[in-house]
C-alpha cells in the first residue's frame, strides 16, 4: 500500500462543483415524497402547532402536551414554516440541512487531521453511505441528534491537533461544548451522556490523562449550562410534572425497561450497520483493522482510538438497551465515513477489484431478493404497490451496478488517479441507488400519509362552524392532523399521548360509548375511525355519514 493521504486530490474549483451538484441532489428530493406515520407526521405536526399557537416553550402534539423529546427540532422546523410556509420539504428542510453538513464536516475534519484525500474520501463514504443518506431525508430526531453530536465530536478531534495555538484550541473547545448542548436539545440527556462516556472509557484505554486539562471544563461547561437550561427551567415552571415525565420516564425507564414494546435481541444492530453501510462494507472491517494499528500524535492524543471508541461503546450501548429502533446508532455513522476515509487512498487497485466483485455478487443476490416483492401483500390493492415498487427496487440495483461497472473499467486503466476515480464513481451509483428506492417508498407513503384525503376533508370543513370537534376515535394518525392543519380529540385510546391528556383529562373521550352518546348529541361534528370500527358502528346504525377513505382509515361527518 502506498499512503497518498496528504496529497491535494481536486482542485478547489473541482470541489466547490461537486458541492453545489451534491447539493441540488441532496435537496430536491425533499418534496417528492409524502410524510410517513410516526415520526415525519408526528415531528411536523408539533412544530405546525407551535407556530400556530405562538408558545415557543410548550411543545404538543395534536392538542395535548407532548413532552418525550426537547424542542430544539421543533423550534427549527416551526421557524422553517413561518418562513416557508407549511408543507412536506419545510418539514424535511432541518433533518436534510443536519444530514448535509454532516458530510461536509466529515470532509474538513477529515482532511484537517489525517490529510485531504482522507477528507475527501470520509465525505464520499458518508454521502453514499445508505443509513446516512436515507435518515437525512426523513424527519426524524435522529439525524439531528447525530449531526450536533458529530459536531461536538468532529470540534474535539481539530481542538486536539498538536501545534495549534491556544486561542484556536478554547475556541474548537467551546464549540465542542455548544455542539454537545445542542444534542442534549435534540434528544434530550443522551446527547451528553454518550459523548462523556466516550471519553471517559478513551482515557481508561489510552491513559491519557493529559487530554482533561485541554477540555476548558469550567468555561465550556458555562457554555454548556447557557445553552441547556433555560429551557428545563421554564418548562418546569410552567408544568411541575414535566420533570419526572421526561427525566424519569423517558430517559431512564426507556432505556432500562421494555415498557416502550421496542424490542429487539442484542444483535439488532449488526444488520442495520451492515446494509447501512453496504457500499462499503468489506472496507469498513478492513478501516478499522487499519486504525487499530495507528500511533497517537505527538501530544498523546490519538484521533483514530477516539474514533474507534466513539463507535464501538455507541454501538454496544443500545445494542444493550430494552428500546430499539433502526435510527438509534446513527451517530456513529461519521466516525466510521473518518476511518473510511483515512483508509481508502491507500487501497491498490487489486483489492478494489476484489471489493468491486463482492459487491456485484450483492448486487446479485438483491435482483433474486426483489422477486419476492411481487409475492407480498395480503390484498390484489397492496400487491399492486409492491410490484410497482419492485421496478424501482431494480432500477436501484441498476445503478449499483452501472456504477460498479464503470468504476471496474476505471480501475482497470493504467492511471496514476485511476483508483481515486473508481472509487468516486463507484459511490455515485450507490448515492444514485439510494436516492431512487428510498424516494420511490412514496409508493406506500401516500397512501400511509392520508394527504390524499385531505383536500375532500378540507372542504367538508369549510361548510361547518369553526368550532366544529374533529374526533380521532380509537387510534391516532400521525399524519392526519398535518395534512388537515387540524388536531382532534382523543377518543378511548390515548396512545403515546396519554402524559397529555393525564394532565388535561377534560380535553378527551374516555369510552367509546360516551363518544357515541357525545356524537349523537352533535349539530356537526366529524371523525376519524380505523376502517374496522367504522364497519362495526354502521351495523349499530351509528349515524355516519362518509366523507372520504382509504384502505386504512375512515373520516366521517355527522349525517344534517
Amino acid at each position: 500500500m502506498h499512503d497518498t493521504s496528504s496529497s491535494q486530490p481536486i482542485s478547489r474549483t473541482t470541489l466547490l462543483v461537486l458541492c453545489v451538484l451534491f447539493a441540488l441532489i441532496w435537496f430536491m428530493q425533499l418534496n417528492i415524497r409524502h410524510l410517513v406515520p410516526s415520526d415525519e407526521g408526528r415531528y411536523a405536526e408539533i412544530a405546525r402547532e407551535m407556530l400556530v399557537s405562538g408558545d415557543w416553550v410548550t411543545p404538543r402534539y395534536n392538542g395535548y402536551l407532548y413532552f418525550e423529546k426537547p424542542p430544539l427540532q421543533t423550534w427549527f422546523n416551526a421557524a422553517t414554516f413561518a418562513w416557508f410556509g407549511i408543507g412536506d420539504w419545510q418539514a424535511r428542510l432541518y433533518t436534510a440541512l443536519c444530514g448535509f453538513s454532516g458530510v461536509l464536516l466529515a470532509g474538513f475534519t477529515g482532511a484537517r487531521i489525517f490529510g485531504a484525500r482522507a477528507g475527501f474520501f470520509a465525505a464520499l463514504a458518508l454521502a453514499s453511505a445508505p443509513y446516512w443518506n436515507l435518515l437525512g431525508h426523513f424527519n426524524v430526531l435522529d439525524m439531528g441528534l447525530a449531526f450536533w453530536m458529530q459536531a461536538g465530536l468532529c470540534a474535539l478531534l481539530l481542538a486536539q491537533r498538536p501545534g495549534i495555538s491556544a486561542t484556536a484550541m478554547r475556541n474548537w473547545m467551546w464549540l465542542c461544548w455548544a455542539s454537545i448542548a445542542l444534542a442534549v436539545l435534540s434528544k434530550g440527556l443522551i446527547g451528553a451522556v454518550l459523548p462523556s462516556a466516550v471519553l471517559v472509557l478513551y482515557t481508561l484505554i489510552t491513559r491519557d490523562w493529559a487530554l482533561w486539562k485541554r477540555l476548558h471544563l469550567i468555561s465550556g461547561g458555562l457554555i454548556f449550562a447557557a445553552i441547556t437550561v433555560p429551557w428545563f427551567v421554564l418548562i418546569q415552571q410552567r408544568h411541575p410534572a414535566f420533570f419526572e415525565f421526561f427525566f424519569i420516564v423517558q430517559q431512564f425507564r426507556r432505556y432500562l425497561t421494555p415498557e416502550q414494546n421496542r424490542p429487539g435481541a442484542f444483535y439488532y444492530f449488526v444488520p442495520v450497520l451492515m446494509i447501512g453501510f453496504l457500499p462499503w462494507l468489506s472496507i469498513l472491517w478492513q478501516s478499522v483493522r487499519h486504525a487499530l494499528k495507528s500511533s497517537p500524535q505527538s501530544n498523546g492524543f490519538s484521533p483514530v482510538k477516539l474514533l474507534l471508541v466513539w463507535s464501538t461503546f455507541i454501538f454496544v450501548f443500545f445494542s444493550a438497551s430494552h428500546s430499539k429502533l433502526i435510527s438509534y446508532i446513527l451517530p456513529i455513522a461519521p466516525a466510521l465515513a473518518l476511518l473510511l476515509g483515512r483508509y481508502l487512498p491507500l487501497i491498490e487497485k487489486t483489492q478494489w477489484r476484489r471489493h468491486l466483485i463482492g459487491q456485484t455478487v450483492l448486487i446479485i443476490f438483491g435482483c433474486a431478493g426483489a422477486l419476492y416483492l411481487g409475492h407480498l401483500g395480503s390484498t390484489p390493492a397492496e400487491n399492486a404497490l409492491y410490484r410497482n415498487y419492485q421496478s424501482w427496487v431494480y432500477l436501484a440495483l441498476a445503478a449499483a451496478l452501472i456504477g460498479i461497472a464503470l468504476s471496474a473499467w476505471i480501475n482497470a486503466r493504467n492511471k496514476p488517479s485511476a483508483t481515486m476515480q473508481a472509487l468516486f464513481v463507484y459511490a455515485c451509483g450507490w448515492l444514485a441507488a439510494t436516492t431512487i428506492a428510498g424516494n420511490a417508498h412514496d409508493v406506500f407513503g401516500r397512501i400511509s400519509s392520508g394527504a390524499p384525503l385531505a383536500s375532500t376533508v378540507q372542504a367538508e370543513f369549510l361548510k361547518a362552524p369553526a368550532n366544529t370537534p374533529f374526533y380521532s376515535v380509537t387510534m391516532l394518525d400521525h399524519t392526519m392532523p398535518f395534512y388537515l392543519r387540524r388536531t382532534m380529540i382523543m377518543v378511548e385510546h390515548p396512545d403515546e399521548l396519554r402524559f397529555g391528556i393525564e394532565q388535561e383529562p377534560h380535553k378527551w373521550v374516555a369510552t367509546l360509548e360516551l363518544w357515541i352518546q357525545r356524537w349523537q348529541q352533535e349539530q356537526y361534528a366529524f371523525a376519524l375511525l380505523p376502517v374496522s370500527l367504522y364497519e362495526s358502528l354502521a351495523a349499530r346504525g351509528v349515524p355516519m355519514r362518509v366523507i372520504a377513505r382509504d384502505p386504512h382509515r375512515v373520516i366521517i361527518a355527522k349525517p344534517a
